[in-house]
This record gives structure tokens, C-alpha cells and sequence, in this order.
């Protein structure tokens, strides 16, 4: 079942709107930075017209063609979209769930009005004085943060795609960072480059 606009319009009977759907992509890889979106969409006008976002869904569910269709349509659809990047440093320095959290907030920071409900991907509370609902498998369930996976799946791609033309020896255009075969390989070949968080254990063993 694709996600619904139900959470939305929950909180457009309450007076909570604007609402942002928020998610990140990127926490479990082995390279690369955390990328998080938040995306405001206009629920009245969705739930009168629900094809102008046809076919938004988890990004995972997307093949690659497909979301980058996708996020061009979000884009145009969209109240406001804001993108936060974590570095892969300062995920070591802070940890996942604090790196996830700033990246949250800065892509919050970003959107060009303020929202007055979050929607929020998975268990985390963000520490911000507004209110917010945690949403166990949110990307597959609610629309706005479906949009956000998508948005922010893109972007990080894209920045991992360029990222492979200065560190071609680790196959970053093929496995974005994630911890595939070919990636374990090139590291006990290569070592790791500064894109690699070396916090994360595979990284941590050659280290060693």
C-alpha cells in the first residue's frame, strides 16, 4: 500500500498545519555524509488532487530513475523543501543518532517557511520546541515523509556520484558508501580516504 495523506490531514482538522516530513538516507554507510529533507506539502490542495504526486513512495521501493522523476515532481509540488548534510567527520565526532538529528534540523533550517507540525521517520525525537510524531516505517506510510526519502536519497547520490570522480578507487557511483563486497575490497586494497567515517566498525578493523 503506497503512503497516505492520513497524517496530514489528521493534523489539517487539528489547525497544525504546515506540516514537514522529515527522513535521512545514508546513516548505515560506510562513507560519505548524512543527508537528511524536510518537505512541506500542500495537504488541501493533495487531497483534492492526489495525482500531482503519483507514485511518491519509499525511496527504497524506487528504482534510481524513477525518484529522480519523482524528486523534480516534489519540487514543483512542494510548499518548501530544505536538505541538511552531516559530514562523515563530524558523524564520527557526534555519532549516528546525534548526527542524524542535526542533519534534521539543519535541513529544517532550510525550508523556506516554518512548519508547525513534524513528521518524523523512525523512533527519534528531535529536541525542538515543536510538536512532533515519531512514525515507525513513516517513509512507507506518510506522503510527506515519503517525499523527504526520496529528496534526500537523490541529493545524496548525487553528491556521492561526484565524490566518485575524485576518489575512483572505491566504486562510490556503484554502492554510494554502503557497505557492499566491492567496497570492502577497495578498502583492504586502498585504505580508507577521507570520505570514510571511521568511527563505523569495518572501517575501524583496517585501522587497526
Amino acid at each position: 500500500m503506497p503512503p497516505t495523506l492520513d497524517e496530514e490531514k489528521r493534523l489539517l482538522e487539528m489547525g497544525l498545519l504546515p506540516a514537514a516530513g522529515l527522513d535521512e538516507v545514508g546513516r548505515g554507510c560506510w562513507a560519505g555524509p548524512l543527508v537528511a529533507a524536510a518537505v512541506v506539502l500542500p495537504v488541501e490542495e493533495l487531497a483534492l488532487c492526489p495525482e500531482l504526486l503519483a507514485g511518491v513512495d519509499d525511496s527504497k521501493r524506487l528504482s534510481a530513475g524513477r525518484r529522480q522523476a519523482l524528486a523534480g515532481r516534489i519540487y514543483e509540488v512542494a510548499l518548501g523543501v530544505g536538505i541538511g548534510e552531516v559530514s562523515p567527520a563530524l558523524v564520527d565526532a557526534l555519532g549516528i543518532l546525534r548526527a542524524t538529528a542535526l542533519a534534521m534540523r539543519r535541513a529544517l533550517a532550510r525550508l523556506p517557511l516554518s512548519p508547525r507540525f513534524l513528521l518524523v521517520d523512525g523512533r527519534l525525537a528531535l529536541d525542538l520546541p515543536l510538536p512532533q510524531r515519531p512514525l515507525i516505517q513513516g517513509d512507507a506510510r506518510c506522503l510527506s515523509i515519503a517525499a523527504a526519502s526520496i529528496v534526500a536519497k537523490v541529493h545524496r547520490d548525487r553528491l556521492m556520484l561526484a565524490w566518485a570522480g575524485r576518489y575512483p578507487r572505491y566504486g562510490f557511483e556503484k554502492h554510494k558508501g554502503y557497505g557492499t563486497a566491492g567496497h570492502r575490497q577497495a578498502l583492504e586494497r586502498w585504505g580508507p580516504c577521507p570520505l570514510h567515517r571511521r568511527s563505523f566498525a569495518p572501517v575501524q578493523a583496517l585501522l587497526r
